[in-house]
């Protein structure tokens, strides 16, 4: 085997071995979230799982982590992710993974600084109000969805080729859906996030949790996110939205076993689905996108 050859099958092994870590981390923290890419071909499923490690690994910096180097590491990790946006190398897996996934698809600056200025602004603001609550869902779940939205439209880009760019209201739905998981997720971790963190992402809601009206209030919110969701996926290409549609479903089962609570309860243990439940919901949105004409 020549130089060159050996060099090429170890940058091949190492992009590999980048790839396997991020889809580690996505089995070790969602088993929703990893239902869904199933339904992705390979390529697109490696990228999603690139977006979400990245994610992934920047929210454990600043809940599991803490304490007072978090900033600092924070701030490493996104220089991390600045250089190999550049380079296209880095000796973090996951910023790698990411760097080649972003390169490709057209993840840029756009969407990476205001997801880090959300995941900074967790380790300083514990009480939001309704603006800080919109500037935090967007960087932290809506430039997500977005990103997800890149990797749908480019994945089989080509070097040279121009990025493919959604619609507005493709892009409108994908913003929305991301709002729509980070939403219920605050709802699920509510005990979690007043308790052991002490944030409070719902304006103007107390550490026992939202009364009858926010919460209705809240869920009415929700699910017009999700209706907006919804409404976009036919922009999408086939598998890709019979991917989303299975999360989407996930996500709905959620938001339904949530409005059947009181809004007390919601503070006294995390709503689940469990996964007979999950099962069935995967098998039904396939069958329905069958139906659709998915392949």
């Amino acid at each position: 085997m020549s130089e060159e050859s050996a060099r090429a099958h170890a940058l091949a092994l190492y992009h590999r071995t980048a790839a396997r870590t991020c889809h580690d981390v996505l089995a070790g923290y969602s088993t929703s979230f990893g239902l869904g890419t199933r339904v992705l071909p390979p390529r697109q499923r490696r990228d999603i799982e690139a977006v979400y490690a990245l994610v992934r690994v920047a929210d454990e910096v600043v809940d599991t982590r803490g304490g007072a180097d978090a900033a600092e590491a924070l701030d490493e990790l996104e220089r991390q992710v600045a250089r190999a946006s550049v380079t296209g190398w880095s000796t973090n897996l996951v910023v790698h993974a990411f760097a080649r996934t972003a390169r490709r698809v057209g993840i840029d600056a756009e969407l990476v600084d205001p997801f880090f200025a959300s995941m900074r602004a967790d380790l300083t603001v514990t009480v939001h109000d309704e603006e800080s609550y919109r500037r935090y869902i967007y960087g932290s779940a809506e430039v997500v969805g977005l990103m997800c939205l890149a990797v749908f439209l480019n994945a089989d880009r080509r070097p040279g080729d121009p990025v493919r760019r959604a619609d507005p209201a493709t892009v409108a739905g994908a913003r929305a859906l991301g709002a729509a998981f980070q939403k219920v997720n605050f709802l699920r971790d509510l005990a979690a996030d007043t308790g052991e963190l002490g944030r409070r992402y719902f304006p103007g809601v107390g550490d026992n949790g939202p009364d009858d009206r926010q919460y209705v209030a809240i869920l009415a919110e929700i699910g017009a996110d999700v209706d907006r969701a919804r409404q976009a996926l036919p922009a999408l290409p086939p598998r890709p939205r019979a991917a989303v549609a299975v999360t989407l479903g996930l996500y709905d089962r959620l938001l339904t076993q949530l409005a059947a609570l009181p809004p007390e309860r919601v503070l006294e243990r995390r709503v689940r689905v469990s996964t007979p439940r999950k099962l069935i919901v995967l098998g039904r949105t396939l069958a329905g996108e069958l139906r659709g004409g998915v392949r």
